[in-house]
């Protein structure tokens, strides 16, 4: 009996794991809806990537660092995968728990790019990574890769922080 229940407890708590590391699925109208044109008094910091670019994912844990940095402030760092929707479970999942992703991960699930890559900003050619750096004052694209102090500066001037 007392297996039963450890076997039980286990299947659950393994369930409840996954399910707390599910992330929401958009298309690009959602994510424009809902993530990219705020009028809040906070810095948001959208960063564009895929698990199989490697300079985005050397340059993940630097946008880490600006989540925990700055966790008690008005700065919210939202990670915007541009991974296949087909490999969400068997790619993306694995990926952000073997990371220990602590920044909102988004899948953008929409193959029109040619649509949406110039309402993000006319300037990006499509490539990644790529960050949308934006308050409600102000609003910087960059494509490349960022260290963190590079990011951290960025983000110190738009909260006006010296």
């Amino acid at each position: 009996m007392k297996t039963k229940i450890l076997i039980f407890i286990s299947i659950t708590a393994l369930l409840f794991s996954f399910r707390a590391k599910q992330i929401p699925i958009l298309n690009f109208n959602q994510l424009n809806n809902q993530y990219l044109n705020r009028q809040t008094d906070t810095v948001y910091i959208i960063n564009f990537w895929a698990t199989w670019c490697k300079p985005c994912v050397k340059e993940l844990p630097n946008f880490e660092q600006i989540t925990e940095k700055y966790k008690t402030q008005k700065v919210k760092v939202i990670l915007v995968s541009l991974d296949f929707a087909k490999n969400y479970e068997s790619v993306l999942i694995p990926f952000i728990k073997k990371r220990n992703l602590k920044s909102e991960v988004i899948l953008l699930d929409d193959p029109n790019s040619n649509e949406w890559i110039d309402k993000v900003n006319p300037n990006w050619s499509g490539a990644i990574p790529a960050t949308l750096v934006y308050s409600k004052n102000s609003r910087e694209f960059y494509e490349q890769p960022f260290n963190f102090e590079q990011l951290d500066s960025i983000v110190k001037l738009k909260t006006n922080k010296k």
